[in-house]
């Protein structure tokens, strides 16, 4: 890990990609925060890209943000397979890495989990129960879902899916802590208005419900990066 200033590694991987309160609260932390995003806006009817990942031992931690694409998909291989690899030496050395959405999946895959089709698609906020941490209504916006670890600790559940676990120095989540109404806006405008409706949802009255929460989000956001900086990071 480095000396003197923290630094964080945010892994984005389309253009929507946004850290939000997390990355807030990292930089209220103290950290230096460094940001690559895996597929270019010109690629993403061919995500296939190749890409040179940062080596995560040069950073005090990883922030792993969601992807439009699944983790299991042949289209973004190229890059999954090494990214999975980056999460590997990430945790043998004992670099704690946040992985949100897409992220926590990819730590369940990458440590001996699973990943898998959700029967029941989440779309907008719904109620997490577990850790305090962890518990409360949450933004959501998955159709897959992932299978913890055998050696993993779950801190979070709901009736679709597990929502969060811990293992060694990683914390995977399943909501989406980073995001606002206005970071859902752009999701909305760039084809989430369609996946709401298909859910039979209202895509303005769910904004205006995502909205009325900000306030709240940004503090309990702000709450889980301090849980996972001084417990999971410290291994507690």
């Amino acid at each position: 890990m480095s000396a003197g200033t923290k630094r964080l590694l945010v892994i984005g991987h389309d253009y929507l990609a946004t850290s939000g309160a997390i990355e807030g609260r990292f930089a209220e932390r103290g950290y230096e925060v460094e940001s690559i995003r895996v597929v270019p806006s010109d690629r993403f009817d061919d995500p296939g890209v190749d890409v040179d990942f940062p080596d995560p031992r040069d950073y005090d931690a990883v922030l792993v943000l969601g992807a439009r694409w699944g983790v299991d998909g042949d289209e973004v291989a190229s890059w999954v397979k090494p990214e999975l690899e980056l999460l590997h030496t990430a945790d043998e050395a004992d670099v704690p890495v946040l992985g949100i959405c897409f992220g926590g999946q990819m730590l369940a895959q990458a440590h001996g989990g699973s990943v898998g089709r959700s029967p029941v698609p989440e779309i907008g906020p719904h109620v997490v129960s577990g850790e305090p941490a962890v518990a409360g209504i949450w933004t959501q916006w998955h159709y897959d879902r992932f299978v913890p670890p055998a050696d993993a600790t779950v801190i979070g559940v709901n009736a679709a899916a597990p929502q969060a676990f811990v293992l060694r120095r990683n914390l995977a989540v399943q909501f989406h802590p980073e995001v606002d109404a206005d970071s859902v806006a752009a999701w909305m405008a760039d084809g989430g208005a369609a996946d709401a409706r298909d859910q039979g949802l209202d895509p303005d009255v769910l904004l205006d419900h995502i909205r009325s929460l900000d306030d709240d989000i940004r503090v309990r956001a702000a709450a889980l990066a301090d849980y996972f900086l001084d417990v999971v990071a410290v291994g507690r």
